[in-house]
């Protein structure tokens, strides 16, 4: 908990640092990526998780109709995983990979911090991580009462990012590529419990 709060804090001295960053880069990613990816996986997607398909495509609809437009956005992560934070005498030394930083909503990016940080290997939640990575980040950068309300759709959407580019990846990686692809159903598992009608209860 100590990490995600310390991982939060700088979150938000990121996006309030590139605040006035001049260049702007799409998100190529965006909700507006998914779909390409859902048409190339949709034919094998069962193969890899029965009822897969189903899944991805009930979410997508349901995204497409609530995704949140008017809050604020700026300069984001977009990929803040454990492996690219970090730490030193327990203390935050480093935020490395900015391979996919872009211009898209800021809570989103703590969305994507709450799917990567607040699940363990079993992939079960942990509502008391989540709490403490927003703690961390209101601290610096205090989020809109829209930002907050949106943050559970957000999370549905960062998961089902993750779950399409790792899905896409995980059917097409070349005979003899050097790259381990990682696995697709990390992200359903965490879509199946984001879901769920209280899956941020003692977060928010």
């Amino acid at each position: 908990a100590d990490h995600c709060q310390m991982a939060g804090e700088a979150m938000a001295k990121l996006h309030l640092t590139a605040a006035d960053f001049a260049i702007k880069r799409r998100n190529a990613l965006d909700i507006e990526g998914w779909p390409p990816l859902i048409e190339a996986t949709r034919a094998q997607a069962d193969s890899v998780e029965m009822g897969l398909g189903d899944l991805i495509d009930s979410e997508m609809s349901f995204l497409t109709e609530n995704w949140p437009q008017t809050i604020p956005s700026g300069v984001i992560h977009a990929d803040m995983f454990r492996d690219n934070v970090f730490f030193l005498n327990n203390k935050l030394s480093g935020v490395i990979d900015f391979y996919f930083a872009c211009n898209d909503l800021l809570a989103y990016d703590v969305a994507i911090g709450i799917n990567a940080w607040c699940f363990d290997e079993n992939f079960t939640f942990h509502a008391d991580h989540a709490k403490a990575l927003v703690r961390g980040y209101q601290g610096i950068r205090p989020l809109s009462t829209e930002e907050m309300q949106a943050l559970p759709i957000l999370a549905r959407g960062a998961a089902l990012r993750f779950l399409l580019t790792r899905l896409n990846d995980w059917l097409n990686v070349p005979e003899g590529a050097l790259v381990v692809a990682h696995d697709p159903r990390a992200f359903s598992a965490r879509l199946r419990h984001l879901r769920q009608t209280d899956a941020f209860a003692g977060v928010l």
